[in-house]
């Protein structure tokens, strides 16, 4: 297998190879930077993802995957830098505006409402969705045909990869054009990986969804993803494609994170 990765990342990445020629990236991040207080995570960090792609943001534990997916969601403060979405500037934009503009955010350890039934926790996630909140839970069971034996069931009494199955779900009611993910197989057992995968394919296409997705595990990303950008330092270096993942070898040359 030939690969040719490259040292920095070039203006064809930050543009985004895949998608509709021509057209505008639907999110674009440049030159951002990020931080925790006086402790900077992100610096001088650049890429673009176009509508209907899924890339995927591969990187060893502190590089700053999660500070970036948390700064995009307005969660965290963008210290410099810019953030577009669907042409505008929402760099300084709350979370919340964010999410109505059809930025969706499933995160690390999923955040569903444990207390709360599964229909409850779809209701929560009713309260940006454009229609009718029975006819978006409805189309949304559809999507997740294993949830409709659980609705009445406690959100914590769920396996943990039911439980993923629903935060996906629950984002999912907002109708976003975009979805962050953030870990979606961390604690899951393999067994229901496969179907989170076939899942997400699923939903992506019907829905035209662009994915933007922070994964450690290396088939999971390989299989969701039509390009792969690496996080070192909290910046972009590089971006490799899917199949890379799956050999140890090239993965440890190029990127050094096998």
């Amino acid at each position: 297998m030939s690969v040719n990765p490259v040292n920095s990342v070039d203006s064809a990445t930050l543009a985004g190879t895949h998608g509709e020629a021509g057209a505008a990236p639907l999110f674009e991040v440049e030159r951002l930077a990020s931080g925790y207080g006086r402790i900077p995570i992100l610096g001088e960090l650049s890429f673009a993802v176009r509508g209907g792609e899924h890339v995927g943001i591969l990187g060893h534990n502190g590089m700053g995957k999660t500070t970036l997916l948390r700064t995009l969601t307005g969660h965290l403060p963008t210290t410099s830098g810019r953030v577009r979405f669907a042409g505008q500037d929402i760099t300084h934009w709350s979370p919340t505006a964010r999410a109505k503009a059809g930025i969706g955010y499933v995160p690390q350890g999923r955040e569903i409402f444990p207390a709360l039934t599964v229909r409850e926790n779809l209701r929560v996630g009713c309260l940006l969705a454009r229609g009718g909140e029975e006819d978006t839970i409805a189309g949304i069971l559809e999507l997740f045909p294993r949830l409709k034996a659980y609705l009445d069931r406690a959100g914590g009494a769920l396996s943990g990869g039911e439980q993923q199955l629903l935060a996906l779900a629950r984002c999912l009611c907002a109708g976003p054009r975009i979805v962050l993910l953030d870990e979606p197989t961390e604690g899951i057992q393999p067994s229901i990986i496969d179907e989170i995968i076939d899942t997400l394919k699923d939903v992506a296409r019907r829905r035209d969804l662009t994915i933007l997705l922070v994964e450690q595990n290396l088939n999971f990303i390989a299989s969701l993803s039509n390009r792969i950008l690496i996080l070192q330092k909290g910046t972009v270096t590089r971006e490799i494609p899917p199949d890379v993942v799956h050999d140890p070898a090239l993965l440890d040359e190029f990127v050094g994170i096998a």
